[in-house]
């Protein structure tokens, strides 16, 4: 029997009116933040009317750090011959999981980079060698990654994603979104898939029945239009699949990288957080980032729009380069949900509930 586990829930019908472009961007220029929250969260309401914010049990597990991309914006990778570049053993990896496992966690995320010696065989046998020996749902390999490995095998990308999903691949994160306009992905991770390029790949993952997320990473070289014009791609995909099943935006950390900018507040990221619950009106979740804004602007987001505190993050590496190390236990977690009064829920990739808490 066919579960929404196995396909793509219904594509919603776009509503009757609409933010465009010009009111999207007047919102997000001129209205009073506290405006913003409650419009924001009118809509979260409504869209979820129980008194319940999900989040995941899940392990940040970053399979390599070489990387050839050289983001501007990455404090984590390192180029090949670098005395601190990884791949990481099967040894370690099955530590990894066996420890989120123990932890209660339903699922892990697989990132890792660019790597020029790293074939689609090899991941192939990585997704292979998982699922041989756990019963864990893999969300892996952003669109940058199977957009390189489809350049490095000479094949297209649907047949790629073919390929890693018969591997063993579930699910694929919204990584390297960055900001989906070329003028700026040409300034900070020039040598990463273009805006209609990490677009496709995604196209073809829900095409293929994968689900997947989507990001955006604000506060470095974008404008404000720019950053009007990622949400109105994103929801446009979203019109054409139904693919997505969450939005998470998150501010740029600049330490330790070679973007230098004055760090986006707390008061730009509720902003952009609620106009992104404005403009996509058709993504059913929108996720706080605790991992950059700590646990009381993560707490403050769930009256800005957001349903949902995304991973108790076991383990977080990339924004931990940047300078940037808050850990919240799953403990702390529930007792942030709890204190804005709402019931926290453990949820799986498709953000279908699990038991319920203590």
């Amino acid at each position: 029997m066919t579960t929404q586990r196995d396909r793509l829930r219904d594509i919603e019908k776009p509503p009757s009116h609409r933010l465009d472009a010009a009111r999207a961007l007047d919102l997000y220029q001129t209205a009073p933040l506290l405006e913003l929250a409650a419009q924001a969260d009118g809509i979260r309401r409504r869209r979820h009317p129980r008194p319940v914010v999900t989040y995941v049990v899940d392990r940040n597990i970053n399979y390599t750090n070489i990387c050839v991309s050289g983001c501007r914006f990455c404090a984590f990778y390192r180029p090949k011959g670098h005395p601190e570049g990884y791949v990481i053993s099967q040894r370690e990896l099955s530590h990894k999981i066996d420890e989120t496992l123990a932890l209660g966690g339903t699922q892990i995320l697989l990132q890792g980079g660019m790597h020029p010696d790293l074939t689609l065989g090899d991941h192939e046998a990585l997704l292979r060698f998982i699922k041989s020996r756990y019963a864990i749902h893999i969300h892996a390999f952003s669109p940058p990654e199977i957009h390189y490995l489809a350049q490095r095998s000479s094949l297209s990308v649907d047949a790629v994603i073919a390929r890693l999903k018969a591997a063993g691949l579930d699910s694929i994160p919204g990584g390297g979104a960055e900001i989906l306009v070329d003028r700026v992905r040409r300034q900070v991770s020039p040598n990463k898939c273009g805006a209609d390029q990490w677009l496709a790949v995604m196209r073809s993952a829900h095409r293929q029945g994968l689900r997947t997320t989507a990001t955006m990473m604000f506060g470095h070289l974008e404008t404000s239009p720019e950053i009007i014009d990622h949400l109105l791609k994103i929801r446009a995909l979203q019109d054409e699949t139904g693919g997505f099943t969450a939005f998470i935006p998150w501010t740029f950390q600049p330490d330790n990288t070679r973007i230098a900018v004055e760090k986006a507040t707390a008061s730009d990221y509720l902003r952009v957080l609620a106009v992104s619950r404005l403009v996509l009106d058709n993504v059913p979740n929108i996720q706080a980032s605790w991992v950059t804004q700590g646990d009381k602007i993560a707490q403050t987001a769930l009256a800005f729009g957001a349903n949902d505190m995304g991973s108790t993050m076991i383990e977080e590496n990339v924004v931990a380069a940047a300078g940037v190390d808050y850990m919240l236990p799953k403990e702390e977690l529930l007792r942030l949900i709890r204190g804005a009064g709402y019931t926290p829920r453990q949820r799986n990739c498709f953000y279908e509930l699990l038991a319920e808490d203590a």
